[in-house]
């Protein structure tokens, strides 16, 4: 891959986390992306499954933050996330499914409820939980399908987890 398609990419996943476009990536970032979740879902944050979201939301800013924020100031600059985080993350995928697993179990719970699935959510589901999380509504529905290694129509959240870590940490072009 060169340079000039690194950094596209590196910059789309930066926004992907930079819910609120100031620049850096923060907790009210994952706050928000909780939030827009649980309306899409009308999901209220009281009960337990939106409670589970926003601690797996915590989870996962701490997570990143963690690995990422290296001058301590509680957000992650894009240039903090070119070169830690990215960094960090390819060398370990694992590591960044682990710090995402609270936070997209709970999402996958939520979208599930939408149309009563167990085990997973539907192609449906996940295209609705993508778009709310700021992919464009045709990406959101081509990806949900790609989500779904097996062709059952559900997507399971070991499926989601590796295809996170993956698109998070592996150089070459995005999924079409």
């Amino acid at each position: 891959m060169d340079s000039a398609e690194y950094e596209r990419k590196t910059a789309a996943r930066f926004a992907s986390f930079d819910q609120d476009g100031n620049g850096y990536i923060d907790r009210e970032d994952f706050s928000a992306a909780a939030a827009a979740i649980l309306a899409e879902f009308d999901i209220t944050a009281r009960c337990d499954k939106g409670q589970a979201l926003y601690s797996g939301a915590e989870a996962f800013w701490q997570g990143m933050a963690g690995i990422a924020d290296v001058d301590g100031d509680q957000r992650v600059s894009r240039d903090e996330f070119v070169t830690g985080a990215v960094k960090r993350l390819r060398d370990n995928p694992e590591r960044f499914a682990e710090i995402a697993r609270p936070f997209l179990h709970a999402a996958i719970e939520i979208a599930a409820l939408s149309d009563g699935q167990g085990g997973g959510v539907t192609l449906r589901a996940a295209t609705r939980l993508l778009r709310v999380l700021g992919a464009d509504p045709e990406v959101a529905e081509r990806v949900a399908t790609a989500l779904d290694t097996d062709g059952d129509g559900i997507i399971t959240e070991s499926e989601t987890l590796s295809a996170f870590a993956m698109y998070y940490t592996v150089d070459g072009p995005d999924p079409q």
